[in-house]
Formats: structure tokens, C-alpha cells, sequence
């Protein structure tokens, strides 16, 4: 099998985008540069994806492989969706720290934190473009969500300290995103308060009797 020359892929590329451009000139199609480029990253995450499927040591190529996906996808979206660019290209990163959490769920439990926070800025990306939702709640949730979900899926360990910062993470994001948006300065006091007699308590429970 001969190797590809580096003439012939340079080649390739400036008639597929001479191509591309023309049908665009034309009025066939739309977006040419982007449908360009999104092929280039399809196909640069499609040759990382065949290393992450075809070795098991290869958990690594996810990165490459997702990300790239992502801005393939990114690419790919007409004018009107342009809006959602943000949530496939975070989105895409967050898939990989998800694989690598599925691939190792005892030794690599700390994904799902990357994971979460990078699905959860994508979700308030698209949000901001096409709503005038407050989008401040929304991410409050996705942040407590994702520490919910550390405490409760298998880690290979007990995390059930990150049910404190998720169930709090939640409440604030539940009142931001309410009317009642006021009471969440008196949440984080609240909380303190809480903590501070939960360890007092824990302090005195375990003194042994004199």
C-alpha cells in the first residue's frame, strides 16, 4: 500500500474547498467554511477515536478525540444554530472526561467533576443565546448536580462528603433562579452555622467518657 504523499492530501484539500466555495458562490449550499474545516476536525477525531477503541492503554486519545468531534460539530451548524457552537464544543470535552471515568470508575472519579462543569458551561452557553433566562441558577444546578452525582455513582470509595457543596450548590441555584432570589444571601451563613455545630457535635460524640 503506498503511503500518501503530502502533495496529494494538499491537493485533496484545496479542491474539496474550491468545491465547497463554489457551491456556496453558488447558493447550493451554505456555511462552506465551516462544512471545510469540520470535515478536517471530523477527521482528525476520527483517527484519535480509532487509537482510544483500538488500545486499551490509549484512554488518553478520549481528549483529542472528543474535543476535535466537538469542534466538528461546532462547524457543521448553520448560521441559525450557530448559538449552540459553545455547548457542542464543551460538550464534546466533557464526553471525554466522561470516558475516562467509565473506563476507570475506581481510580478515575475525579472526571466526573471536569465532566460536569464543562457539560454545565455548555448548557449555559446555549441558554444565554437563545433565552433571557437568568443563567446564573442554571449553572448553580449543573455545579450541584455534578457533586450529587460524585457522591452516588460508583467511585470505588465513599464520597459522600460531596453531598454538602451539591445539596448546597442546589438550593442556591434553586433560589436564584426563583423569586425568591433574595434568600440566598442567608443560605452560605446558614450553612456555616451548620457545619460549625456538626463538628462540635462530632468532637464530643467521640471523647471518651472520664
Amino acid at each position: 500500500m503506498r503511503r500518501i504523499e503530502p502533495r496529494l492530501a494538499i491537493g485533496g484539500l484545496l479542491v474539496l474547498g474550491g468545491l465547497l466555495a463554489l457551491l456556496d458562490t453558488m447558493g447550493i449550499i451554505s456555511n462552506a467554511g465551516g462544512i471545510f474545516w469540520g470535515m478536517i476536525w471530523a477527521a482528525i477525531g476520527l483517527f484519535f477515536l480509532y487509537l482510544l477503541l483500538n488500545g486499551r492503554g490509549n484512554w488518553w486519545a478520549a481528549f483529542p478525540a472528543f474535543t476535535l468531534l466537538g469542534m466538528a460539530a461546532a462547524s457543521f451548524l448553520p448560521n441559525a444554530l450557530d448559538g449552540l457552537g459553545g455547548l457542542a464544543f464543551l460538550g464534546g470535552i466533557s464526553l471525554a472526561f466522561w470516558w475516562v471515568y467509565l473506563t476507570d470508575t475506581r481510580g478515575r472519579w475525579w472526571a466526573i467533576i471536569p465532566a460536569g462543569v464543562l457539560l454545565t458551561l455548555g448548557a449555559v452557553s446555549a441558554v444565554d443565546e437563545f433565552t433571557r433566562f437568568d443563567s446564573g441558577g442554571l449553572f448553580l444546578l449543573g455545579l450541584g448536580l455534578t457533586f450529587v452525582l460524585v457522591a452516588v455513582l460508583p467511585t470505588g470509595g465513599s464520597r459522600t462528603w460531596a453531598l454538602i457543596p451539591g445539596a448546597v450548590l442546589l438550593v442556591l441555584g434553586a433560589l436564584t433562579s426563583s423569586p425568591l432570589q433574595g434568600l440566598s444571601q442567608y443560605v452560605w451563613p446558614v450553612v456555616l452555622i451548620l457545619l460549625g455545630i456538626y463538628f462540635v457535635w462530632r468532637f464530643f460524640r467521640v471523647q471518651p467518657n472520664e
